[in-house]
């Protein structure tokens, strides 16, 4: 089972800490998201903490607040490796390697802002060092070529009307997967944890994958597992 956290700011940061102690609770990793955009303060030196204890840092784009130049169909702001050419995403890829340096985060997987990424960052990424990267639909060891097909589980929607609904999808589909013997990827965003039933969700999708035999990973163990 991996849990993804993503949107960790100084203002979520708390409830990220929150979040993580649960989890280490129930001796289940995280998988934390940065942008390398973030730059030195709370949030960097909570995950290097974070990732010293056992916790997985993977690149989530360099920055989410330019539209990238390159764009066969609008996918907002954050989609930033959606659409790129290999050359535009080897130099947003550049960057964000000497933010990561900068920052002594040792980093060498990846997951695309909203969890799309084009074939040109692909190749971009295995050019760089990179040894994963992690879509919507698959992990992908960028070494091997080993593709591990399963689908993030995460809440879409910011609808209030449709949380419950939202929230029994989640909890089923970690069920599915566990039961099944499938990998179990579930996703969160820092903003969702302010939202209780939300929250509780996550816990308890991660409960259920726990009683159906599942064990908790990350996505670079998960690499190692596989070499």
């Amino acid at each position: 089972m991996l849990v993804s956290l993503s949107g960790i700011t100084p203002r979520t940061l708390h409830r990220c800490a929150d979040l993580a102690a649960e989890l280490d609770r129930r001796k289940v990793p995280l998988s934390l998201l940065y942008a390398a955009r973030t730059g030195e303060g709370p949030v960097t030196e909570w995950v290097r903490a974070r990732a010293r204890s056992g916790d997985s840092v993977l690149l989530h784009g360099y920055d989410h607040t330019v539209t990238p130049t390159h764009r066969t169909v609008y996918l907002g702001k954050k989609a930033e490796f959606a659409t790129l050419p290999a050359h535009e995403a080897r130099l947003r890829l550049i960057a964000a390697k000497a933010l990561l340096d900068t920052a002594g985060l040792d980093v060498d997987g990846f997951a695309p802002p909203r969890w799309i990424a084009s074939q040109g960052t692909l190749q971009a990424l295995a050019e760089h060092g990179f040894r994963l990267c992690a879509d919507l639909g698959a992990v992908r060891d960028l070494v091997t070529g080993e593709v591990r097909r399963a689908r993030v589980s995460e809440f879409t929607s910011q609808s209030h009307r449709t949380e419950t609904v939202r929230c029994f999808a989640l909890v089923l589909a970690a069920a599915r997967a566990a039961r099944r013997g499938g990998l179990v990827r579930l996703g969160v965003e820092a903003t969702d944890l302010t939202r209780p039933g939300l929250r509780q969700a996550l816990l308890d999708a991660v409960d259920v994958a726990l009683e159906n035999r599942a064990f908790g990973a990350t996505y670079g163990s998960l690499r190692a597992v596989a070499a």
